[in-house]
């Protein structure tokens, strides 16, 4: 009976056999082949890296560039109770921009910061900033409009957003960056439109208009909302150049003179000078004053002096000024220290200190 049994398994397990055998027989020396599993797997890989790698380009568009950059201040101030101080500030801001056609330009400016208190260096808003959160500063949009004309649109745009001023002082205090024509020649704004237009040989000319109520239901050019309207000319050469600028803020108008003039002998200074003067709706009228002296070869760095009208002044009230001098030396590429110290007039004087270190990155 188990004989008769084993018979009868015995053909069943041989058909069982039969196909494996055939595979058997197909599998050659090549299927073990190390070299070609190895051509294999390393093209499967090239192919991998070339899909990362286009992934990678089109992620940030090689038209794109940003630019950062941070300023630490310890700045010190005596004579007035109420802002005798030394304090530290803070400044980060990050600015990106990327072309389309190779001439335009979407520009966006974040930035932070701490400054509170008296800030005479004008790091930030510190209502704005100084809550140490990234807020956008402005998004613009420049294009232009034929060869000669450049437009820029968009919101902190000001309406001297495309002005030619003639002024090459760099100023430590934030009430003397303006060079003496904060309300014409720097004509602020919130969301605006400026133009401006290169006639050539020097000759420049542009024009803003800026809605303080564009962001807001105040609206663009209405009678709630506090525009600004702005002219400017100027002409400009290697060694010197000048400007006259106008501006309309819906209340007063204003008209600034700049000029600027650099000697060939480096040992002299640049001398930038301003003028403004204020038309005001209610009556009479106000101006201010600026005169700045920069040595561009002084050591490693360069020495500047100036001095400003602490506000647009009637001529009936007291002139009071801002004195300062600094000095600004690179360390590397990327970082700059700057010194310096200040007098403010009024009818208590203010006296300070500032240390200032600037990277860019």
């Amino acid at each position: 009976m188990k004989l008769f049994k084993s018979l009868l398994v015995a053909p069943a397990t041989l058909g069982l056999l039969a196909p494996m055998s055939a595979t058997a027989n197909e599998v050659t020396i090549n299927d073990f082949n190390p070299a070609e599993e190895l051509t294999v797997t390393k093209s499967s890989v090239d192919g991998l890296e070339a899909r990362l790698n286009n992934f990678e380009a089109g992620g940030f568009s090689d038209t794109t560039s940003a630019s950062m950059s941070a300023t630490f201040v310890i700045e010190a101030t005596d004579g007035n109770s109420s802002t005798e101080a030394t304090m530290f500030s803070y400044q980060y801001g990050m600015d990106l921009s990327t072309s389309f056609t190779g001439e335009d330009s979407l520009a966006l400016t974040i930035e932070t910061g701490n400054a509170a208190g008296p800030n005479y260096l004008g790091l930030n808003d510190a209502a704005t900033f100084g809550a140490d959160v990234l807020k956008v500063d402005g998004i613009s949009y420049t294009f232009p409009l034929g060869d000669k004309t450049t437009i820029t649109v968009g919101e902190g745009v000001d309406a001297s957003g495309n002005f030619s001023t003639p002024c090459t002082y760099s100023a430590l205090l934030d009430y003397v960056s303006d060079c003496g024509t904060s309300s014409s020649a720097g004509a602020a704004g919130d969301v605006g439109a400026a133009m401006g237009y290169d006639f050539g040989n020097g000759f420049t000319f542009g024009a803003g208009i800026s809605a303080g109520g564009g962001a807001t239901t105040d609206g663009i050019l209405t009678k709630a909302g506090a525009d600004v309207y702005a002219l400017q000319a100027a002409y400009a050469t290697d060694s010197y150049g000048v400007s006259l600028s106008y501006a309309d803020d819906d209340t007063d108008t204003f008209w600034g003179i700049n000029a600027t003039y650099t000697f060939e002998d480096s040992a002299f200074p640049t001398i930038s000078l301003g003028y403004e003067t204020q038309d005001v709706a209610a009556g009479g009228e106000k101006d201010q004053i600026f005169v700045g002296l920069t040595f561009p070869e002084v050591g490693a760095g360069s020495f500047s002096v100036g001095m400003n009208t602490v506000a647009l002044t009637a001529d009936a009230d007291p002139d009071y000024y801002y004195y300062e001098a600094s000095y600004s030396y690179p360390l590397n590429d990327g970082m700059t220290i700057t010194p310096g110290a200040f007098i403010k007039e009024g009818a208590t004087d203010e006296t300070g200190v500032v240390l200032s270190t600037s990277f860019s990155f």
